[in-house]
């Protein structure tokens, strides 16, 4: 996610714009015959060269991509290819059609630098061969066309080698399906009401530390624990993911992210977007799991991401190098120039303030980890960072986004205060 990449945010419909478009896709969906039962859908499309020299050669060194569509019902959309380890170095853009309209969005940028939310080198989660590279996926709602054109970046001089793309780009359409537990709940109502499995609820501190199963004397520095919406809350499949888990010893500190998928959601679709996510990051990217450990949206909802259990430390593949005994949390949304709610600024804070303290972490202190290795960092380096830091404190990223990281001071002394320091 880096600042010289701009990405596009939101899906704002143009005017209608009438296109001849190619026959719907007829690519079964990028998963297996036991998943049909599943709730939702992916439709990997691989990408054609779009330039004549490139249709000619075959040559990996030119456009690629796709002419405008009808493709099978979609609500988010990324990029993929075969080298985990390969840069997109380029463009991805992609146009969608609204479902069931002859409405076209205007052109958006796909965020290509991606490899920094990713498993460890060395971890058993990369070592399975399942991995790919991609760009972050974008969410632009209920979609049934699509167009997409990934462009190689200019030679630096005259005197240069033609840039090459990746080799296996595909476009990645993902349906997030119906919420499994939707219909049973009237119409209105809020479906988590009432099923303790779908929500753990807010605790006070008192709560907390029993929760904790520490004695009223110890006076440990514990935030109450904020309401959390379950995997089962927003609907996880967990045929989808794999069986085990995967911890390491503590969580000494937090990193936080912006999801890079847009802003054109609403809180009611959150969970629609954290399926969507989910589905990309287990079927396009071939990880065990959802990459983070908890996600947040624009309301203040927090939503138990990677599984394994909430107070335990779960091993994501959020932040590349520094997976372990660290948690990431990401934001829902995009926060390059636009400015994150407050009300997501102070549910990070909440969620850090319960789940460090639950380590004995300081949200406000200094840590010293271990880097894996990445772009920034050499594995096996130690780096000094904040216990609450931002992807970019770990990886050469612009994530979370410039406003999202500025607000990375308040909420460790909110945190803070809150575990009563």
């Amino acid at each position: 996610m880096r600042a010289f990449l701009a990405s596009a945010i939101g899906v704002t419909c143009t005017a209608a714009l009438v296109l001849p478009l190619a026959a719907p896709a007829g690519a079964a969906p990028d998963a297996p015959a036991h998943e049909n039962d599943l709730p939702g859908s992916t439709q990997s499309l691989p990408l054609d060269p779009l330039s004549p020299a490139a249709r000619a050669t075959g040559a990996p060194t030119g456009e690629r991509g796709l002419t405008g569509r009808e493709v099978r019902p979609f609500s988010m959309v990324g990029v993929v290819w075969d080298d985990e380890d390969a840069e997109l170095r380029g463009t991805a853009r992609v146009r969608t059609r609204a479902a069931g309209t002859h409405h076209w969005s205007g052109w958006q940028d796909l965020e290509t630098h991606n490899a920094e939310h990713a498993p460890d080198p060395g971890s058993a989660e990369r070592a399975a061969g399942a991995v790919k590279g991609s760009t972050a996926p974008l969410w632009v709602g209920a979609s049934d066309g699509v167009e997409v054109r990934v462009r190689p970046e200019a030679p630096e001089s005259r005197d240069a080698l033609p840039v090459s793309l990746p080799t296996g780009l595909h476009l990645e359409l993902v349906d997030p399906g119906q919420d499994p537990r939707e219909g049973t709940a009237p119409a209105g109502a809020d479906r988590t009401a009432g099923q303790a499995s779908a929500v753990l609820p807010a605790l006070d501190r008192t709560e907390t530390e029993a929760a904790a199963g520490l004695a009223p004397a110890a006076k440990p520095y514990i935030g109450p624990r904020p309401r959390i919406i379950t995997r089962k809350g927003w609907g996880a499949d967990e045929k989808l993911r794999e069986k085990g888990f995967a911890y390491t010893r503590t969580v000494k500190a937090a990193f936080v992210h912006h999801s890079a998928t847009g802003n054109n959601y609403s809180c009611s679709q959150a969970p629609s977007v954290i399926r969507g996510i989910y589905r990309f990051h287990v079927r396009s990217n071939g990880w065990r799991d959802l990459g983070y450990n908890f996600l947040v949206d624009r309301c203040g909802n927090i939503y138990e991401g990677r599984a394994g259990g909430v107070t335990k430390p779960v091993m994501g593949a959020h932040t590349f190098g520094f997976n372990t005994d660290t948690m990431g949390i990401a934001v829902l949304g995009t926060f390059r120039s636009s400015d994150p709610p407050a009300a997501a600024v102070t549910a990070v804070s909440r969620l850090t303030a319960w789940k460090l303290g639950l380590s004995g972490a300081d949200p406000k202190g200094r840590v010293t980890l271990v880097s894996g290795g990445g772009d920034k960092y050499k594995r096996g380096k130690r780096v000094g960072l904040n216990v609450i830091s931002g992807h970019r404190d770990g990886f050469a990223t612009d994530c979370p986004g410039a406003r999202l990281y500025k607000q990375l001071g308040t909420a460790r002394t909110t945190s803070a205060r809150l575990q009563g320091r």
